[in-house]
């Protein structure tokens, strides 16, 4: 039974053996990348990059339902793309926005 499950993920339209696995694969380095970015400061992000990893995620996850094969790891990327580009821009958005400036403190 191993064997099929194997063998029938191995024939699959967008398996192992085609561009449709491989490139979804790799894009899981720009999410590692950005969750290795969750220690950078809030103000050292950016608002472009960060609003186009999440507005490729958002648009690719939806691409990946409606292409025939499904396919699940394209999808899966994409909405761990959007979730890590969301808190990002979060982040910035609370950083810029949300603090107050501290008070300036007069030498006299």
């Amino acid at each position: 039974m191993a064997t099929s499950k194997l063998q029938a993920i191995w024939n699959h339209p967008a398996g192992p053996k085609t561009i449709h696995f491989w490139a979804p694969t790799f894009k899981w380095g720009i999410i590692i990348a950005n969750i290795a970015d969750f220690a950078k400061p809030p103000e050292k992000l950016s608002y472009p990059q960060q609003i186009a990893v999440t507005c490729t995620g958002v648009i690719w996850s939806r691409y990946g339902m409606v292409i025939i094969p499904k396919n699940w790891n394209l999808f899966s990327v994409n909405v761990a793309m959007a979730g890590t580009g969301i808190y990002q821009l979060a982040r910035k958005i609370k950083h810029d926005y949300a603090t107050e400036a501290e008070p300036a403190v007069a030498n006299e």
